[in-house]
C-alpha cells in the first residue's frame, strides 16, 4: 500500500525529471528535436501527438473559472485533430505559459495526471506484484516516459517475473534494461534521458525502497519541508481533522477536502469528490450554508463542519 507521502515523493521525483522542479512547472512548454510527441506541456509534459494535450486543455476549458478558457477554446478543434503546425504557434505557447499560473490549471493538471498516469501506474504495479514505493516510482516514470509494457515483458522473458526473482532483483534488471534501451534507441533524443534510470538506480543501491526522506534527485533535495513549501499537498494537512477549508490560491487539497465534498454530496451537491477545493466546492458549500441558516461565507470552519458532519 503506497502512502500519501510516498505518492508525493514519487511525483516530486518525476517532476524533477520532467521540469527540474519538485512541484513541476505547470506552464512549461517544450518542443525538442526528435521528440515524436511534438509540442509538450505542463507538470508532466503531456504531448500534442498523443492526443493527451487536447484532453488536458479540454478539461481546463470545461472547468469553472478557468481564466484562459476563452483563449484556449479556439484551439480545441486543432488540438483534437493533432494539428502539428501548432508546434510553432507562438500565440498558443504564450497562452499555455500564462495559463500555467492559473490555480484552476494546477488543479486540472493534478487531477488529469493522476487519472492518466498515476492510477494506471498503480494498476501496473499491482499487476506485477510490486509493493514498494520505489518500485511504484519506477513504474510511474515509465508510464509517463513510455514503453513500460515492452520493457516489462522483455524483463520477464530474460530474467523471470517479479514473483520468481523478487522485487529488488526484478527492478534492478528492469532499470538496467531500460537504461540500455534509452541509451541505444534509434531516436537519439532519448539518449540524454538515461539520467532518469541512473537516478532510480542510485535509490536502488541505497536500498531506499520505502522512499524515506530526505533524498536527493539530480542535486535537488526532497524532504517534507520542501514538499510543503513547493505547495504540494501536505501529508500533515491530509490527516488534520480541524483545518479550516476555503477557496484559496493555490487550491487547498487533501483528504479533509475530500471528506467535506463527500458530505456535501450526501446533502445533494453535484460535485466531484476529487480532494481539491475549487470553484464547484465553494459554490456547493455556500448553498449548503444558505440552506441550513449558517453564515454564507464559503468557509468550512468548526461550525459549518460540525453541521455538515455531526
Amino acid at each position: 500500500m503506497i502512502t500519501s507521502l510516498q505518492k508525493l515523493t514519487t511525483q516530486a521525483i518525476i517532476n524533477i525529471f520532467e521540469t527540474g522542479r519538485i512541484q513541476g512547472d505547470y506552464g512549461r512548454v517544450t518542443l525538442l528535436e526528435f521528440d515524436t510527441g511534438h509540442l509538450t506541456y505542463g507538470r508532466s509534459q503531456t504531448t500534442l501527438a498523443s492526443g493527451n494535450l487536447y484532453l488536458l486543455i479540454k478539461s481546463y476549458c470545461d472547468a469553472d473559472a478557468a481564466e484562459y478558457s476563452a483563449d484556449l477554446k479556439s484551439y480545441l478543434e486543432r488540438l483534437g485533430n493533432l494539428d502539428l503546425t501548432l508546434d510553432h504557434d507562438q500565440r498558443l505557447r504564450n497562452i499555455l505559459r500564462n495559463a500555467g499560473d492559473d490555480p484552476v490549471m494546477h488543479a486540472v493538471q493534478d487531477a488529469f495526471f493522476d487519472r492518466v498516469y498515476w492510477e494506471p501506474a498503480l494498476k501496473s504495479a499491482d499487476y506485477i506484484g510490486a509493493e514498494t514505493g520505489l518500485g511504484t516510482t519506477v513504474v510511474y516514470d515509465s508510464r509517463i516516459h513510455g514503453s513500460w509494457h515492452a520493457i516489462r515483458d522483455q524483463t520477464n522473458t530474460d530474467f523471470g517475473g517479479l514473483s520468481e526473482i523478487g522485487e529488488r532483483a526484478w527492478f534492478e534488471q528492469y532499470v538496467a534494461m531500460r537504461r540500455h534501451w534509452l541509451a541505444t534507441h534509434s531516436n537519439t533524443g532519448l539518449h540524454a534521458t538515461v539520467y532518469r534510470m541512473e537516478s532510480l538506480q542510485e535509490l536502488i543501491e541505497s536500498d531506499n525502497w520505502d522512499l524515506l526522506l530526505p533524498l536527493t534527485i539530480r542535486g535537488i533535495m526532497i524532504d517534507q519541508t520542501a514538499l510543503v513549501s513547493e505547495h504540494l499537498p501536505s501529508p500533515r494537512a491530509e490527516v488534520s481533522q480541524h483545518r479550516i477549508l476555503k477557496l484559496e490560491s493555490p487550491f487547498m487539497q487533501g483528504e479533509d477536502v475530500r471528506r467535506l465534498q463527500e458530505a456535501l454530496i450526501s446533502r445533494g451537491a453535484d460535485i466531484d469528490p476529487d480532494g481539491v477545493f475549487g470553484g464547484g466546492t465553494d459554490k456547493a458549500l455556500r448553498l449548503f450554508q444558505s440552506d441550513t441558516g449558517l453564515v454564507v461565507d464559503g468557509i468550512a470552519g468548526p461550525a459549518t463542519q460540525a453541521e455538515i458532519s455531526p
